[in-house]
């Protein structure tokens, strides 16, 4: 018999905030708010920037920090949010029994040196040579190894002292979808009793703006609401985000009370042809929809804001009958890819422990409807990734 799966601590930070009352608080205030976005710094371009992180609490040594960029920073930062919440942060035994999990992106690059290479190969003629000497003496190897995927589970293992075993996935959206799809099934399996699972993702780079927009999804110019954007309507919004999940037996053993259940999450594939992933999710659907209580729930939509992918899923939310109330979460922190669907199970678990959603972030979407007077016990996650990847998980209010 499959075990319960509770999630007991939460990092989360993002544009709305650091920590999970601050992300709270934030969206209780109800609407967007013009400080969650900069449409500046990075102009045409909008993002959802992390703004004045201390990281001295959870990296406390410098060189530690000079090693890390910024998404490992926001990355090794809620993990300890996360082991600080669960009871675990500090404790040696539990630490050697936790196992890491994490999805994320390739490393960031270091854009001083980027632009002195490409300023002293317009110098020469003969740019092979200088490219090599140039690579030798510009790049920081520390700094290139720690960015690398499996390096980002590695600084937090050895920041934290995590010494469970440890998994990287890679793979935009799908790649945090799989983090917690793994953790939550090996759970259930009785293959491990706790799990540090998430992820990370960096928005404020110039480098990573230049690899999505040939894609014709980032949003340029004045944004359209949320749900009404065109194809390019993609903002990018930087997040860290971990979990500890738990088995419920090891939790009660240990007296820690569940922030909420993780009940299911299944992912796939499409292959994008139009139509094709709302069928998808329509089988996933139907594969949770009995596990479901006649009453409102909370829908929380990981869309990433390009429009032909809003409309497929909106035509999917909307099967969903009257007792479902969406929130497309993308327009208030933006789209965070890899970070994206655990930051969203985050957020829901946070609902559910309240027992209620925040107010609608698009009130003019009908589907966004109010649920300020009712009891939501139980909120779905979508995840569309922005290529490839559909996703639907289920988190669960929990009696503490």
């Amino acid at each position: 018999m499959a075990r319960d799966v509770w999630i007991t601590g939460i990092g989360l930070i993002s544009s709305l905030g650091e920590g999970t009352d601050a992300t709270w608080a934030a969206l209780q205030s109800g609407g967007l708010r013009d400080e969650w976005s900069d449409h500046e710094s990075l102009a045409p371009f909008h993002i959802h920037p992390i703004r004045d992180l201390d990281v001295s609490k959870y990296i406390p040594k410098r060189g530690d920090q000079r090693a890390m960029g910024p998404f490992m920073h926001y990355g090794a930062c809620a993990a300890g949010m996360a082991l600080e919440q669960a009871g675990i942060a500090g404790e040696e035994k539990l630490l050697g029994e936790t196992h890491l999990i994490v999805g994320c992106g390739g490393g960031e690059r270091d854009e001083a040196a980027d632009q002195t290479i490409l300023e002293q190969l317009d110098k020469t003629n003969d740019k092979g040579p200088a490219l090599n000497e140039l690579l030798l003496n510009e790049l920081r190897p520390t700094l290139f190894l720690a960015q690398l995927p499996n390096l980002f589970a590695g600084n937090i293992s050895i920041v934290h002292g995590v010494t469970g075993s440890s998994r990287t996935f890679m793979g935009e959206e799908s790649a945090g979808v799989d983090a917690m799809r793994i953790a939550f099934e090996r759970v259930q399996a009785d293959q491990g009793d706790l799990f540090l699972v998430g992820s990370a993702f960096n928005a404020a780079r110039r480098d990573i703006l230049a690899i999505y927009k040939p894609g014709g999804m980032i949003a340029e110019g004045p944004l359209a609401p949320f749900w009404e954007r065109p194809q390019r309507g993609m903002c990018l919004g930087s997040i860290g985000v971990f979990l500890v999940i738990e088995a419920a037996p090891h939790a009660e053993t240990r007296g820690v009370k569940p922030i909420a259940k993780l009940s299911g999450i299944l992912s796939d594939r499409a292959n994008r042809k139009r139509g094709s992933s709302r069928q998808l999710a329509e089988h996933q659907w139907a594969d949770l929809k009995p596990m479901m209580q006649d009453a409102p729930f909370g829908v929380l939509s990981g869309a990433c804001g390009a429009g032909s992918l809003l409309r497929e899923e909106l035509g999917f939310l909307e099967t969903m009958g009257k007792n479902a109330r969406v929130r497309g979460t993308g327009a208030a922190w933006g789209h965070g890819v890899e970070a994206a669907f655990p930051a969203n199970i985050a957020l829901a678990a946070i609902a559910a422990q309240h027992q209620s959603l925040f107010p609608p972030l698009s009130p003019e979407q009908p589907l966004e409807r109010s649920a300020a007077k009712e009891s939501i016990s139980q909120v779905l996650v979508t995840q569309w990734g922005h290529q490839r990847g559909e996703a639907l998980g289920l988190v669960e209010h929990v009696d503490a």
